[in-house]
């Protein structure tokens, strides 16, 4: 579904990216680890069109996206959830959810199936974004995520800072999406809990990718966890 291959990036005189390849098949969940400032967000910022590449090839289901507009790239079925979340402020959750909503069939995203997969955001859907705790808000930039009804899920940090018994949900919401086929990008500092989710693994070290492999291929290789992740 996903081929990014020699991607190389800048910011300014600073090189950030220098050699990154990755792929996603469709259905598949992919962790996307290092250590901060190595990358990862980087490539995401590539593959939205936030950061225009300076080398390299992203093609999505054989379509190039180099230099694509953010609004086109979202077009065609990419998603990001960001880190920090990123809600509108002052729009309430509800109206959050509307503003990207995108039915596309009959198993769309809706507002209802939001609140089944959040019940604690239909409690707060009158309610502004400023009014909402950190773990809502994080929920709330899934939900609106979902809502463009996506083909490919990128995901930015979503449990950082938020506390133990939310983190479990979203990484339990996160496992319902992957039975339901949802293809995934992950990118999270929880490498175990990543792991027990993801199918295939790219670590990335100042700007390179330095390994790839399955889930339980990485969980057997805790020294490269430890050189490359710290924890």
């Amino acid at each position: 579904m996903l081929s990014i291959q020699g991607l190389a990036a800048k910011y300014g005189s600073c090189q950030a990216l220098f050699d990154i390849d990755m792929e996603v098949k469709r259905g598949e969940v992919v962790g996307l680890i290092g250590r901060n400032g190595m990358g990862r967000t980087t490539v995401i910022n590539c593959l939205f069109g936030l950061l225009k590449p300076a080398a390299g090839s992203i093609t999505f289901d054989g379509q190039a996206l180099n230099g694509m507009a953010p609004y086109r790239v979202g077009r065609l079925g990419l998603s990001l959830v960001p880190e920090g979340r990123q809600i509108f402020p002052t729009l309430t959750v509800e109206e959050n959810l509307i503003a990207t909503s995108k039915r596309t069939d009959a198993s769309a995203w809706t507002l209802e199936k939001i609140y089944g997969l959040f019940p604690r955001l239909k409690e707060r859907r009158a309610n502004l974004g400023t009014q909402l705790s950190g773990g809502e808000q994080q929920m709330l930039a899934i939900g609106r995520a979902l809502m463009t009804n996506p083909r490919l899920l990128v995901l930015d940090e979503a449990t950082e800072g938020l506390a133990p018994i939310v983190r479990a949900e979203i990484w339990s919401v996160l496992a319902r999406l992957k039975q339901e086929g949802l293809t995934m990008i992950v990118v999270d500092k929880n490498t175990k809990a990543l792991l027990r989710l993801s199918d295939r693994n790219f670590i990335l070290d100042k700007g390179v990718t330095v390994w790839r492999g399955t889930s339980p291929e990485l969980s057997d290789r805790p020294e490269l966890i430890a050189q490359y992740v710290g924890v």
